[in-house]
């Protein structure tokens, strides 16, 4: 079973990833945060910093692009493939209102028409770069009843996998994952699929795997970065998560000016990390009110000394 590191913006940039493949085994790729091509064809400073190359030696990455523009997507494409990538991922399944609002992520899926528009377009511009095209995808906007034709149009593309998270839209991260339109995905999809969300224990990959036998490969995200050990099937140990924390700050430091900005970005990882911890609670009141980085790392130390790994973490975003 493949497993892939789902794409977490504002979490899961190239300092993140190089210190996670540094100490943690069993991912097969990682999928990069969107990029997002505008109209004047540029991609942003640090969208450009995170799928360089001299930024990801040795780690395998997949670009992924949000747009509902075919052109503004090839020319992207065009540009990831310059840089030595073999496979871009089109972004069909951010819920974010701002997002949606422009036709992007998640909201382009209401419109299948222009969707299939767009995937002849693109996947015809593609072929001659010798450039893979895989999608991440919602099972809809609003209705379930909207998969069966998506899931339609997604067949008659040559596309190399088809990720898909099984909520709609509307449903954000809330509700149940609807494994009955998975289901249907992998009775009828024309590609390979690929299950992601809710992935947060090795009970609950097992249960997909149980449920799905045929099924070659998961996309785990918020699992990953409560647990980074999720995808070699054990809870992970202190003394990896300090050398992995170690060189994630060191990362941070080195491409970030300023300690706010550094502490901005590990005090979002412990939202999820934390949850790996016993009596995290009171440690984590702590490093929220950190304002500097040797007050921050005295609480990690602190908390790294006296608290203990769950065997299975435990935060509000997990089922109980």
């Amino acid at each position: 079973m493949n497993c892939f590191f789902a794409p977490m913006e504002g979490i899961t940039g190239y300092v993140y990833r190089n210190a996670h493949h540094r100490y943690f085994r069993g991912i097969a790729q990682y999928y990069t945060p969107f990029l997002v091509p505008n109209q004047n064809r540029r991609l942003t400073s640090r969208e450009t910093a995170d799928i360089s190359p001299e930024h990801n030696q040795g780690v395998p990455v997949v670009p992924q692009i949000m747009s509902c523009k075919a052109d503004e997507f090839i020319w992207a494409a065009r540009k990831v493939r310059a840089l030595g990538y073999r496979e871009v991922n089109l972004n069909l399944g951010c819920p974010s209102a701002t997002v949606v609002t422009r036709k992007r992520g998640a909201g382009f899926l209401a419109f299948p028409e222009e969707l299939d528009a767009f995937l002849s377009r693109v996947c015809e511009a593609l072929e001659p770069l010798d450039l893979e095209l895989s999608v991440k995808t919602r099972t809809g906007r609003e209705h379930r009843e909207e998969f069966p034709g998506l899931l339609e149009i997604f067949s008659r593309y040559p596309l190399k996998r088809l990720v898909i998270h099984p909520r709609l839209q509307k449903d954000f991260y809330e509700n149940t994952p609807d494994l009955e339109a998975f289901a249907l995905a992998v009775e009828h999809s024309a590609c390979p699929v690929c299950y992601n969300g809710d992935l947060f224990s090795r009970e609950d990959i097992r249960r997909i795997k149980e449920r799905f036998p045929s099924l070659d490969c998961v996309m785990m995200g918020r699992g990953l970065v409560a647990n980074p050990a999720l995808a070699e099937g054990k809870a992970p140990d202190k003394d990896r998560i300090g050398a992995f924390h170690e060189a994630l700050l060191e990362g941070y430091c080195q491409a970030i000016p300023g300690d706010r900005n550094v502490l901005f970005k590990m005090k979002e990882v412990w939202g999820y990390l934390g949850s790996s911890f016993t009596n995290f609670e009171k440690y984590g009141k702590k490093i929220k009110k950190s304002q500097r980085l040797s007050e921050y790392g005295q609480v990690v130390r602190q908390l790294l000394a006296e608290q203990e790994i769950r065997e299975t973490p435990s935060f509000g975003g997990y089922r109980k």
